[in-house]
């Protein structure tokens, strides 16, 4: 009788057990695939559901298209020669006698370092008085100082250097190992060897991009762009800033997959495939490789496209599937591409659920070990 009792009892506890799962529902990572598609428009939801074909890969590969307007690639180079206002000159005077106006009579020349050359474009040099400097070449300030010097010393000779100032220089700031101002000079008159020279870019090149700012316009380009293509590569002018700083866009993972976070592209060309290898790839143990999601605000346009209507106006909520245990669903992910701000859910296998099940009933099938001691020692 007591044996009868024992079973009764256990019985109980477990059917008991099963009834509070079944009524509290198990916890889980998100929606599943039914709920995801029972919120389509075609189940009169909110957003459409779209399964990833290779039509919809191509209507939806848009990449953000970085360059430079015919204002900057059309620009030409500057004369390095010419000297503007702000730049600082280096004037030495050799005169022909032994107690010259400026030079010393041991050395018979003297050296005027830094000149620097005015706002309205002038300099001074003892004994010549302002002369005018901005717009001139190097050799014509030479002889507009040796022509005002004639008169006072016999046979003066003059020369002239231009230093680094002010007067022609950009400003590099961001992802650069070098930030500061750099003077444009004969080495450094376009875009890259500007950047070499501030000690190239201090992050990965595959995301860094340039915005170069000039007067009321900017342009950005990405890095690899200047390299493989020399046009981009534009003529400096002063007062230019060139900002370095890496790819801002970002997507969101969450679902079964082993990091559920906003992540940063790490690549221009990011696919579905290679997002969700970024984030560690599918939880082998929960995840459905049937139910991949790409959730996206979709432009009106692409929208149209994709669905094969015309009558869509503004941003569209579209659900993108990838079934990865289709027979070329691998291909699909790898081409379709991912953009900014995308969310990547991976909804959990159905067993996961069962596997719940079976965790959160332990606990209560172990306490009936408790029950049946008590039963036995009664």
């Amino acid at each position: 009788m007591k044996s009868v009792s024992i079973g009764w009892a256990k019985g109980v506890a477990l059917c008991a057990a099963v009834g509070i799962v079944a009524s509290c529902g198990l916890p889980k990572v998100g929606p599943n695939k039914r709920q995801i598609f029972a919120g389509s428009v075609q189940r009169e939801g909110d957003a459409f559901v779209v399964s990833v074909n290779d039509r919809v890969t191509r209507a939806t590969a848009v990449v953000p298209a970085l360059g430079f307007s015919s204002h900057f690639t059309n620009a030409a180079r500057l004369t390095s020669d010419v000297i503007r206002p702000g730049d600082v000159l280096g004037l030495t005077v050799w005169e022909n006698v032994d107690d010259g106006l400026l030079a010393a009579e041991a050395t018979k020349f003297t050296t005027l370092e830094e000149v620097q050359v005015d706002s309205a474009g002038y300099i001074f040099v003892p004994y010549a008085g302002r002369v005018r400097a901005s717009g001139n070449t190097p050799e014509q300030l030479r002889e507009s100082i040796t022509e005002e010097l004639e008169g006072q010393t016999p046979d003066p000779q003059v020369q002239v250097r231009r230093l680094a100032g002010d007067g022609a220089s950009v400003s590099l700031t961001g992802a650069v190992n070098g930030q500061g101002v750099y003077p444009i000079e004969r080495p450094t008159r376009t875009l890259a060897t500007m950047l070499s020279q501030a000690g190239g870019v201090s992050i990965e090149p595959e995301i860094a991009q340039i915005t170069l700012i000039r007067g009321d316009q900017s342009g950005t380009i990405w890095l690899q762009d200047l390299f493989e293509h020399p046009q981009l590569d534009i003529a400096l002018r002063g007062g230019d800033k060139i900002l370095v700083e890496a790819d801002s866009r970002t997507f969101t993972a969450l679902g079964a997959t082993n990091a559920q976070a906003r992540v940063p592209f790490e690549s221009r060309d990011l696919s579905a495939l290679e997002a969700i290898a970024q984030v560690g790839g599918l939880v082998s143990t929960a995840s459905d490789p049937t139910g991949v999601f790409v959730l996206r605000n979709e432009p009106a346009e692409i929208a149209n496209q994709v669905l094969g209507r015309s009558d869509l106006v503004g941003a569209q909520r579209l659900v993108y599937v990838l079934n990865l245990e289709e027979p070329n669903g691998l291909f699909m992910a790898r081409d379709f591409v991912i953009r900014d701000q995308d969310t990547l859910y991976v909804t959990e296998a159905p067993y996961a659920q069962w596997t719940k099940t079976i965790s959160l009933l332990v606990t209560p099938v172990g306490s009936l070990s408790s029950v049946s001691s008590a039963f036995d020692g009664g």
